[in-house]
């Protein structure tokens, strides 16, 4: 498994795609946080936070999480890697954990350079250091959490066919949904106190709260159970072959 991981970190930074990952991410934060006018903007702000990149994380991972996860079962089906990958001394849970732990570890070198904002702001603070770290803090584990998540979607959609385009938009789909969909049929009034626990099911309403620092174990148990629901139905999927 660990060799697996290995060379799935190998074909990222062998690849532009994981230097596109990075680099997309980095610039476009960037210059939301410290360029662009806006509400996320820290000058404009005048706040010693970082909310801005929590929020604007949460839409970029729409979209740059389903890039990487495309090809990770696509690419293997469409030049009959998979195949070879199956024969190996494997199990289906050991291949999809290398490919998972594989793309959360790009993300969280994505996430690394971020650091410099903290440091940034630490400094320009008033007084020096005005900024909640313990906040800080519990905000990138919710943005860990968050990428984790849509990784385990890409992963299930990459598996279910062999175009890595498809896959793409079919785990950006599935991941606006899951994210936005559940708070969108929320807001019908209608559904009166039902509709709070609808909203929950959706992963809008836990990063709300993780993002913000607080640590909820709730928050964690939704978390982790998405996950492993995706990931599991991944395993069924690569199952199919044998039926």
């Amino acid at each position: 498994m660990f060799s697996l991981y290995i060379k799935e970190i190998k074909s990222f930074l062998s690849s532009i795609i994981g230097y596109i990952f990075i680099g997309v991410f980095l610039i476009v934060s960037g210059l939301f946080l410290w360029v662009f006018p806006n509400i996320d903007n820290i000058m404009e702000s005048g706040l010693a936070d970082l909310q801005g990149l929590f929020s604007i994380s949460q839409f970029l991972f729409l979209f740059l999480v389903p890039a990487i996860t495309m090809r990770s079962f696509a690419e293997e089906k469409r030049t009959g890697t998979m195949d070879l990958l199956l024969t190996k001394p494997l199990t289906d849970m050991q291949i999809i954990w290398a490919k998972f732990l594989s793309c959360l570890t790009l993300l969280v070198i994505a996430l690394i350079p971020t650091l410099i904002y903290v440091i940034s702001i630490y400094f320009i603070g008033n007084p020096v250091g005005n900024i909640d770290m313990g906040s800080t803090w519990g905000s990138y584990l919710g943005l860990l959490f968050l990428g984790a998540t849509f990784i385990a979607i890409g992963l299930l959609s990459s598996a279910l066919t062999n175009n890595q385009i498809i896959a793409f938009i079919v785990a950006a789909l599935f991941c606006f949904i899951i994210s936005f969909g559940f708070a969108f049929i929320y807001s019908f009034e209608s559904l009166g106190a039902f509709g709070y626990y609808i909203k929950a099911l959706g992963i809008e309403h836990h990063y709300a709260s993780i993002s913000k620092g607080v640590i909820d174990s709730r928050d964690i148990i939704y978390f982790c159970s998405v996950i492993f629901i995706f990931l599991f139905g991944t395993r069924i999927v690569l199952l199919k072959r044998k039926w």
